[in-house]
């Protein structure tokens, strides 16, 4: 039996171990000085691996959004290492950050930020024109990233010819275009009503199933359920970095 046994185990494949894609090092982001001094992030530390789909919560100033803003390349921390893909983009320049935002980032935001001239075809076109994309190859991955949220059908309508949830998938195909090593999501569902927000969320998840790594800031319990791991800001600090759907109830009341 031992050797059979020592045969079984020799046919089973070592798993293939997942990269890290998002890593914040010793984080510090602060406001003012001296007595106004402000730590909205204090000793951040933060892993994030390939194909991960995890939320951030916590309660209103507890750091969420400042953290989003930097893994997003939005803004720079006061102090700290924060690798995206294995580059330390933590104090590039304006430049350098936005070119690293286009090239391997998605942002999908609680307002829509579609321009009401365009159609959704233009919309979700525009990001391939700053990455110098041309113009056919443009129209043909803009149309592939809109079949893919369900929009199909609605290529050529404008934002005030689409419903909300429609108008977030026209956000979230926009967001993918590019195909970005991470999708960036700041209270996606926010605007949206109960059916809408689920539909939506049911996007996400097929999107981190195909690989697409997906970090969702909420504010909103359920929504925060349907990711795989949430992660627990409060007074600029980490409280708890792994906590599975079914321990967030014992958190929040906390």
């Amino acid at each position: 039996m031992k050797n059979i046994l020592s045969i079984t185990d020799s046919l089973v494949p070592n798993p293939i171990p997942k990269s890290t894609i998002i890593r914040l090092e010793n984080i510090f982001k602060i406001y003012g000085s001296g007595e106004t001094e402000v730590k909205a992030l204090n000793d951040v530390n933060l892993i994030v691996q390939e194909g991960e789909y995890c939320s951030i919560m916590g309660p209103s100033g507890s750091g969420k959004s400042t953290a989003m803003n930097i893994i997003g390349c939005l803004d720079r921390p006061t102090m700290g290492h924060y690798y995206l893909d294995n580059i330390d983009v933590a104090q590039m320049d304006d430049k350098s950050l936005a070119n690293i935002r286009n090239k391997k980032l998605g942002f999908v935001f609680q307002q829509f930020h579609l321009l009401p001239q365009l159609t959704a075809l233009e919309n979700v076109m525009l990001p391939m024109v700053y990455a110098n994309i041309n113009a056919e190859e443009r129209r043909d991955k803009a149309a592939e990233a809109l079949t893919r949220v369900g929009l199909a059908n609605r290529l050529n309508n404008k934002p005030t010819q689409l419903s909300g949830g429609q108008q977030q998938r026209v956000a979230i195909a926009r967001a993918i275009v590019n195909r970005p090593v991470v999708l960036l999501a700041d209270e996606p569902t926010g605007a949206l009503d109960s059916r809408t927000t689920q539909e939506v969320l049911d996007i996400f998840s097929e999107l981190n199933a195909s690989g697409i790594t997906v970090v969702m800031v909420t504010h909103e319990p359920d929504v925060a359920r349907q990711t795989q791991r949430i992660v627990w800001f409060r007074d600029g600090e980490v409280i708890h970095s792994n906590l599975t759907p079914a321990e967030l109830n014992h958190v929040a009341v906390s």
